[in-house]
């Protein structure tokens, strides 16, 4: 593994052994950060491994068996070097494709993301749901027994964007898109008939509250947002319990690794130490599909 520090900070994923639990947080990229971001709160005593597959990035144009394949493959460089108490697989399409391998393979603990439709539909007011997703997401059979048992008396929309996520990866690095881009994907979101309209909107990508506040300044109208970032922390403390009392974690016990690195810049470098991680390291890991 390269390391590549920020702060003359040093990571050694063989410290001594700690009093509190090591958590890796997987995504394909840096949606992910939204749900770290509610764990970290959850345990902020924890040690942390952020992992990025940023080489597999997007999971969406990967077949279920390629994308088993890799997942499961990063998964065992990372659970050998990190040692995890618990992994969260921060990723709704790896989460509902890939899960069941990663529970057959490894004897770690896993939770998963999955589309929020059950809380949307327990919030609406007008019965108006749609669901934000990626194509994958929205086509999966998964998502659609999810309304069948959840939101059978909603009426659902699903939208699937193919941009969203690279918005939000973009966002992160310092290069945002333009208000009209954002807009021509989120758009399609809003229905309104003389029956009523949308007035909540699940979000069913962990990218895709990066770029919340946006979403909320380009609304078309008040709605609610329902992210799945705070089940997922509380799913995690019911299964390793709560923070250690009078234990606090220090900057040597959280580390973003990534597969590529190759979008790495300084502007991302600068919101990940914002975000809790202020170390950065490369696992070479290259997607080989042939």
């Amino acid at each position: 593994m390269r390391a590549d520090l920020l702060a003359g900070a040093t990571y050694n994923p063989a410290v001594m052994p700690s009093p509190v639990p090591t958590i890796l947080v997987f995504d394909s990229g840096l949606g992910g950060l939204t749900v770290f971001s509610e764990v970290l709160k959850a345990r902020p005593d924890a040690r942390y491994v952020y992992a990025a597959d940023d080489a597999g990035f997007p999971y969406g144009r990967l077949s279920e068996t390629v994308l088993a394949e890799r997942v499961v493959s990063v998964m065992e460089r990372l659970i050998a070097l990190h040692d995890p108490d618990l992994v969260v697989i921060a990723c709704n399409t790896a989460s509902t494709i890939v899960l069941p391998h990663l529970r057959a393979r490894f004897s770690v603990p896993f939770v998963g993301t999955v589309p929020a439709i059950k809380p949307a539909a327990q919030s609406t007011q007008t019965g108006y749901v749609t669901v934000l997703a990626t194509p994958g997401t929205v086509a999966r059979d998964y998502t659609r027994d999810l309304i069948e048992t959840y939101a059978a008396g909603c009426r659902v929309n699903l939208v699937g964007s193919r941009r969203l996520a690279g918005m939000a990866e973009a966002e992160m690095a310092g290069k945002p898109v333009s208000d009209d881009e954002l807009m021509a994907e989120l758009q399609p979101c809003f229905v309104s008939d003389e029956g009523g309209r949308t007035d909540v909107v699940a979000l069913a990508c962990t990218h895709y509250p990066l770029l919340l506040p946006r979403f909320q300044a380009l609304a078309s109208w008040p709605v609610t947002w329902i992210d799945p970032a705070p089940a997922i922390a509380r799913r995690v403390t019911q299964l390793i319990g709560q923070p250690v009392p009078g234990h606090e974690a220090d900057e040597n016990e959280a580390v973003a690794v990534f597969t590529s690195g190759a979008g790495i810049s300084p502007a991302l470098r600068g919101a990940l130490q914002d975000k809790g991680l202020p170390m950065v390291a490369i696992e070479d890991m290259p997607l080989l599909v042939g």
